[in-house]
């Protein structure tokens, strides 16, 4: 199966902390996104290809190394996604951005698809795919078979906090995909809500309460 990081950096876990409560202000709350999605990028992006070029130096010529052109696609899951792309955007500015646009029926808790435009070239990019939240992993499982549907092969996935049901989920549903998440959570309650949790991230980012 893909592997799974749980990150126990103390900064990532401080701001956790601060992003779970109900006190912090939306501005407060997307800004710790933010940083959370830079933090994690450096583990996440740990493996991306390079190329060496030669840089001119105030003192000579020497080889460096850069990132192998415009490999990579960032993909959130619409909308809470969202919230995480410029996080991600602030390491590799030159990545490109797909959109996938999903809503789970309150009923049921299942995923349905309403919207999917993905980079050109697919095929040949690695894939980050966003969404703040991993609870039934429905959405993720979902967006996930979207993008191999239209030829993307190296994916990984992050979030924020995930429930042991959604990250159980995922892992059966797509054994290849890398797994990387901030705080693993207790459970998830009769709502499919992840417990302690954060609230919905999305109405937390747009300010839809």
């Amino acid at each position: 199966m893909g592997n799974v990081t749980v990150f126990d950096h103390p900064l990532i876990q401080h701001k956790i902390a601060i992003l779970r409560s109900k006190d912090t202000t939306r501005k407060e709350f997307r800004e710790l996104v933010d940083e959370i999605t830079m933090f994690m990028c450096y583990e996440a992006l740990r493996d991306l290809p390079l190329t060496e070029v030669e840089v001119e130096t105030p003192i000579t010529a020497t080889k460096c190394n850069m990132l192998a052109g415009d490999a990579i696609a960032v993909v959130p899951i619409l909308r809470a996604g969202l919230g995480m792309v410029n996080g991600l955007l602030n390491m590799v500015p030159n990545a490109a951005v797909g959109h996938i646009g999903l809503y789970r029926d309150e009923t049921t808790l299942e995923p349905h698809e309403y919207y999917c435009k993905l980079p050109p070239r697919i095929d040949e990019r690695q894939i980050i795919v966003l969404d703040p939240m991993l609870a039934t992993g429905g959405s993720a499982v979902a967006a996930i078979n979207f993008i191999k549907a239209h030829g993307g092969k190296k994916i990984k996935f992050m979030c924020m906090i995930a429930a042991p049901e959604g990250m159980k989920a995922l892992q059966e549903a797509h054994p290849d995909v890398d797994i990387y998440c901030a705080h693993m959570d207790e459970r998830l309650n009769e709502r499919g809500y992840i417990v302690p949790g954060l609230g919905d991230a999305g109405d937390r980012l747009f300010g839809t309460l």
